[in-house]
């Protein structure tokens, strides 16, 4: 089968058409995917901010139909749609059982067990999916069934980007409504926050972004304001009276950020770290004003999700037109496009790629 491999950091993927599956074992689920999201975590993973073995298969955003499944396997069957969860909500172990799903403990035991065979040697995908590939396999409690009127080119989106975002806004930082919210970031993940941020019923949300497209699209999708980063001192003093946004998000992973959306928070106010940044960065705050400020600094992993439950309340709201999916797909390409797509992402491009699979 065709996979797109990582095989050096900053380097394009390599399209091979010679990629193999291990043997599916018990409590495992064999995929044929039909789309796969092109996420900037993906251009992460490429460049190294995110830490991933190499080689490697990318693509952690996807979903497909079920084409086999190993002994044991119980809730899924062939020929069911599926979306596929980086975070595999064990149900068992501690995180979950505390209502923690995202940081289900055998996420990394996933992530750890490779499924592709390249030149007769096992490599893994990213996060364990790997879904730049006609296929994958993936644990049965990765995989998240959905009804087979959905197009799977938008369910796709719902594995990461939007899930992360939208997820933010409503389950990590529980925006009420009325609220005042400032996004940092208007790609993918800051399009989601937004929608997530209106769906919650925020009266003011501000969108930062330093590219005009993104900008624009930021105001259709929901945004009050849309405004550059030198303008976010003066827009806090208009829309708050100075006092601070109620919540800040910020969906890019700059330390510079991460600082300014806790700066632009109202003491007692919620702001909430998204993007993905560097182990080697720091972010510093001084004692006393995590003391006086009283503000709350939260990361949200995966849109603090229960996949079992947000993947089905996010398409209930797609369905009845109060998120948009369609709308968040800019490019629709081929798997061997992929560095083509990578290469636009780096330079701005405004929201998602979606590979769809023949």
């Amino acid at each position: 089968m065709k996979s797109a491999i990582l095989y050096a950091l900053n380097k394009d993927l390599e399209i091979r058409d010679d990629v193999e599956l291990t043997e599916l074992k018990a409590g495992e689920v064999q995929i044929k995917l039909v789309a796969s999201g092109v996420c900037h975590s993906d251009v992460s993973a490429q460049n190294g901010t995110i830490p991933t073995g190499l080689p490697v298969v990318l693509g952690h955003e996807g979903a497909g139909i079920v084409k086999a499944v190993g002994p044991g396997v119980t809730e899924v069957k062939p020929g069911d749609h599926a979306i596929i969860s980086f975070t595999p909500a064990c149900r068992r172990c501690k995180p979950c059982l505390r209502g923690q799903a995202n940081l289900c403990a055998t996420m990394m035991q996933m992530t750890l067990t490779p499924h592709f065979v390249v030149d007769g040697k096992t490599i893994g995908g990213m996060a364990g999916c790997g879904t730049f590939s006609d296929e994958m396999i993936v644990p049965e409690n990765a995989v998240i069934p959905v009804d087979a009127s959905i197009p799977l080119n938008v369910a796709a989106l719902i594995g990461c980007g939007v899930m992360t975002g939208v997820g933010a806004a409503i389950n990590t930082a529980q925006i009420k409504p009325g609220s005042s919210v400032i996004i940092f970031g208007a790609g993918g993940v800051g399009i989601a926050a937004i929608q997530g941020a209106r769906i919650a019923g925020a009266s003011e949300i501000v969108a930062v972004d330093k590219v005009d497209s993104k900008l624009e699209l930021a105001l259709k999708f929901g945004a009050t304001h849309a405004i550059k980063p030198e303008a976010v001192d003066s827009t806090k003093a208009s829309v708050t009276g100075g006092e601070g946004f109620d919540y800040a998000i910020e969906c890019v992973g700059h330390p510079a950020l991460i600082r300014q959306s806790f700066d632009v928070t109202r003491r007692g106010g919620t702001a909430v770290i998204v993007g993905v940044g560097r182990l080697t960065e720091p972010v510093q705050f001084n004692a006393f004003e995590l003391f006086y400020h009283e503000k709350n600094l939260k990361g949200s992993m995966f849109g603090s999700a229960n996949v079992r439950l947000d993947f089905d309340r996010l398409l209930r709201l797609w369905k009845y037109g109060k998120l948009d999916l369609e709308g968040m797909i800019s490019r629709r390409i081929k798997l061997g496009e992929v560095n083509d797509a990578f290469r636009a992402m780096q330079q701005g491009e405004v929201i998602r790629s979606v590979i769809e699979y023949s």
